[in-house]
């Protein structure tokens, strides 16, 4: 197949020339909100991940796809994303697990991407002036500047609505039973609270009074995409739960447990996406390195005396893990499942069925 000339546009007026990948976009153009991901691999399970809805990832490995796919390491049933760039795209895969070639995977699901680019000066260019709309496609240069003008980014969306399961549905079994709100959760998520037990999960619309009729040991609240201040409903859902019984929380999750406290959020510049970042656990001086994928953050100070900052990225000294005082409940900005990334923080798990434990014992359950 001839390579299928394409051209990126951010919303700065900055251009970029390259080959379209993946499917052929409606009308010739796609686009979303461009950010960039550090990680070397695991490229199926980022672009797999719902908290990249309404994103275009612009993976910093120049060499993608050259593993191929696998049914196995889907994060979610399909991408969210918007689309992907990548500097090369294998021609050719190699490993014995794969299924596919990651153009197949992205022309399955209607995913289209950009190869060819200069992912060292658009990951600059996001840098130094943040996360920013962009549009790609075969359309005329006249036609994707108009597209780029009207993107406009993940900012007072509610993009968990397109993310969460429309009905619940139960993993793992066990005599505990957790309940995980699915704000798009990840299977590697799944995965680790299987193994404490049975995990209801429900939609990110579910009640506290439903949530709690379930008679769960401990409530999960998962990562997914998107401004913690638009999902709606969440935060007296979360606020109603807190007190009530044990509470973790991951990424979005995190956010929103901080915004159920009376805690405010605010965008990053880029966002962090990778998995690389430096975490100092504040009560061991330990330093994790953290598998993280979000834009928005929590102001610590808006939550002076009602929780304690238990994690620190030492990147940008922004507030990657609290617990909240006089309740069983805590969480962390960013992925102790990995999927992909290193393991350092998985001990969170243990945290969490250490805390239901104690919970039902003083509780007499």
């Amino acid at each position: 197949m001839s390579p299928r000339e394409a051209v990126l546009v951010m919303a700065d007026g900055s251009l970029f020339e390259g080959e379209l990948i993946g499917a052929d976009p409606a009308g010739g153009v796609a686009g979303g909100e461009v950010v960039f991901n550090t990680t070397l691999s695991g490229y199926q399970e980022v672009i797999t991940d719902p908290s990249y809805a309404g994103q275009v990832i612009t993976f910093t490995n120049p060499h993608i796809g050259n593993y191929g796919v696998n049914e196995h390491d889907f994060e979610s049933a399909r991408p969210f994303c918007r689309g992907v760039i990548v500097r090369e795209l294998a021609r050719r895969h190699s490993n014995h697990r794969a299924g596919e070639p990651l153009d197949a995977l992205l022309r399955r699901f209607g995913i289209s991407g950009i190869a060819g680019i200069d992912t060292r000066r658009l990951t600059r260019l996001l840098r130094d002036s943040g996360a920013m709309p962009g549009v790609f496609g075969t359309a005329s240069e006249s036609v994707l500047r108009s597209a780029v003008a009207a993107e406009h980014g993940t900012d007072g969306v509610d993009l968990t609505a397109l993310v969460t399961t429309p009905e619940p549905y139960t993993v793992g079994e066990g005599a505990r039973r957790i309940v995980a709100i699915d704000f798009g959760i990840k299977t590697t998520i799944l995965r680790h609270l299987a193994t404490l037990g049975t995990v209801d999960v429900v939609p990110a619309s579910t009640s506290a009074a439903e949530i709690l009729a379930r008679s769960p040991h401990g409530v999960f609240l998962s990562n997914g995409p998107g401004d913690p201040a638009m999902v709606a409903g969440a935060t007296d859902t979360i606020a109603a739960l807190v007190g009530e019984v044990p509470v973790f929380g991951i990424c979005l999750g995190h956010q929103l447990l901080g915004r159920a406290l009376g805690g405010t959020t605010y965008k990053l510049p880029f966002g962090h996406h990778g998995g690389n970042h430096p975490v100092r656990h504040e009560i061991t001086g330990h330093v994790e390195i953290t598998s993280q994928n979000h834009n928005f953050c929590i102001d610590p100070e808006s939550l002076a005396g009602r929780v304690e900052v238990t994690h620190l990225n030492l990147n940008d000294l922004t507030n990657e893990g609290m617990k909240v005082l006089g309740a069983p409940a805590f969480s962390v900005q960013y992925h102790p499942e990995a999927g992909p990334g290193p393991h350092d923080s998985r001990y969170l798990f243990g945290m969490f069925d250490e805390m239901m434990s104690d919970f039902h014992a003083k509780a007499g359950a």
